[in-house]
């Protein structure tokens, strides 16, 4: 174990909860993860939905900072790339897909943390969207914050989203971004 308990349980927490449904995963699956004691958790976080709320809260700053970079090297027309390679890395990774399940779980804890991400997640949209179109010299008809909203909602759908290979999520992207982006004057 590295030399910080907490950060190691945080680890092992996200990774159960990236790998099985969230209302599946216990402490003592976390525990097991994490090779440590349910003690130890306890001596931690409160309880499991203190644990989660953590959990949501960091992979909220990973999500954020990671898209703020997603454009910062591209300034072409290949941003859009840029912003898909992003995306798929994030929908690899499977985060996106817990903090959206979580938004509606029971605890008040839990999902307060979830929309507390969810707005994060709105700021950096409008980010993104504003400096992509400005990467690719285009001016958006309607306000950068509501295709950031629109935006968020289809990453949400892709990462809640089954695919099969007949179905691409690439595909979907390409569609979303070149109806978006038709919304330049």
């Amino acid at each position: 174990m590295n030399d910080n308990p907490r950060r190691h349980i945080i680890d092992a927490a996200r990774r159960r909860l990236t790998r099985e449904s969230p209302g599946d995963v216990s402490l003592s699956d976390i525990a097991t993860e994490a090779g440590v004691s349910k003690a130890l958790i306890h001596y931690h976080f409160r309880d499991r939905d203190a644990l989660i709320a953590a959990v949501i809260d960091e992979i909220g700053d990973g999500l954020s900072s990671r898209e703020e970079h997603a454009l910062e090297a591209e300034r072409s027309a290949l941003a859009v790339d840029a912003l898909w390679t992003w995306l798929d890395a994030e929908l690899a990774r499977g985060e996106i897909r817990v903090v959206v399940t979580l938004t509606e779980h029971a605890s008040p804890e839990v999902r307060a943390a979830a929309h507390r991400v969810a707005a994060r997640r709105r700021a950096s949209a409008t980010e993104t969207v504003a400096r992509l179109f400005a990467t690719l010299s285009l001016t958006p008809r309607v306000p950068a914050p509501l295709i950031a909203d629109v935006a968020v909602a289809f990453v949400d759908g892709l990462a809640l989203d089954v695919r099969d290979e007949s179905r691409p999520a690439r595909i979907a992207f390409d569609v979303f971004w070149l109806a978006m982006l038709s919304l330049a004057e």
